[in-house]
């Protein structure tokens, strides 16, 4: 095996010192041209790579953001993504994005890793409903802040949409469209936004004078097309067929929407659907999906640029203060939703 070139080797190779060859790197203008010159020929000579995480744990700084989110195959999460990369670009920092699949476990086995790098910080969107997870975290003392979560029972920041605003936005347009018997692909239970936007779908419900009675709710295991698809032939089956579907995320409602034209039944003349998210494939599907749009790009910018603040050093008597920012949905209408009943 090929022993990796160190700093001595290179100190060897240009006759200079250790410290002669460290400040060619770090601080050049302090080092004689002639002097500097002989140091970088012998670098390029011998492939010589500076170790970021020696320097790392000699500054006691990491340069890399972690940012776990639930499902990387979904565009929403790739545009928080985005956002946050930018803000830390910026700041001269890198983002290491993992993805916990929607998995209590896969998200423990991240978090250990972000904490055996000792990354600067992390953002997070939760798999774990038990919060067992971030307890454990908490004990590293590296910031975090929750991605499209609100940070309830704990004192860290978060950055979320209101989803309970957003699934009233979604239903109250189906009801103002005529619809009476709505179904809800709801995605895992144990999301906190699967709740929030059933909570929302219900609200919106109540203000019409119907009851509960009124959403079927259609759980799924997972938040992708396949469980969308799985979703659309359970709803084909039913004797008495909602009218209309709210989905979770768009990519189920993607899902739904390919059962439906599987199966010749027509939409929206037959059912309406209406996603979440409004990704990108949302306004290119077929028949042009209706979604709530979250401002996932900004999110992320958020998430990171309230990383950053926590992560800065403090100067004076300026403090860093835990904050939570809810940013509001929008109801953007296609055709998938515009039946007349």
């Amino acid at each position: 095996m090929t022993q990796s070139v160190g700093i001595k080797d290179v100190a060897r190779a240009a006759g200079v010192s250790v410290g002669t060859v460290s400040n060619v790197i770090n601080r050049p203008d302090a080092v004689a041209t002639e002097t500097r010159a002989r140091v970088q020929s012998a670098i390029d000579r011998l492939g010589y790579v500076r170790s970021e995480s020696a320097r790392q744990l000699r500054a006691g700084r990491s340069r890399i953001m972690g940012l776990l989110v639930l499902d990387m195959g979904n565009p929403f999460f790739v545009d928080v993504a985005r956002g946050a990369e930018r803000s830390a670009r910026d700041a001269g920092l890198g983002v290491m994005v993992c993805n916990s699949a929607q998995s209590a476990s896969e998200e423990a086995d991240y978090l250990s890793l972000f904490a055996e790098q000792r990354v600067r910080g992390v953002l997070l969107t939760p798999a774990d409903a038990t919060g067992r997870n971030i307890e454990t975290f908490r004990r590293h003392n590296i910031p975090f802040v929750l991605v499209d979560r609100v940070a309830e029972g704990t004192t860290e920041c978060s950055v979320s949409v209101d989803d309970v605003a957003g699934g009233a936005l979604a239903v109250r347009h189906l009801v103002d469209a005529g619809h009476r018997s709505i179904a809800y692909v709801s995605g895992p239970p144990g999301l906190n936004q699967v709740r929030d936007r059933r909570t929302g779908a219900l609200n919106a419900l109540e203000e019409a004078g119907l009851g509960p009675e009124h959403l079927r709710e259609l759980p799924t295991e997972r938040l992708d097309v396949a469980a969308g698809r799985d979703a659309g032939a359970r709803l084909l089956g039913l004797a008495d067929r909602p009218t209309a579907v709210f989905c979770a995320n768009d990519l189920l409602a993607l899902g739904v929407l390919q059962a439906m034209y599987a199966a010749g039944t027509k939409v929206p003349d037959d059912l309406a659907i209406v996603g979440y998210d409004d990704i990108e494939f949302a306004a290119a599907a077929a028949v042009p999906l209706t979604s709530v749009r979250q401002p996932a790009v900004t999110m992320g910018t958020l998430a990171a640029e309230m990383l950053l603040e926590e992560t800065e050093e403090e100067t004076g008597t300026k403090r860093h203060e835990h904050r939570r920012v809810v940013l509001q949905p929008e109801l953007v209408v296609r055709r998938s939703s515009l039946s007349a009943r």
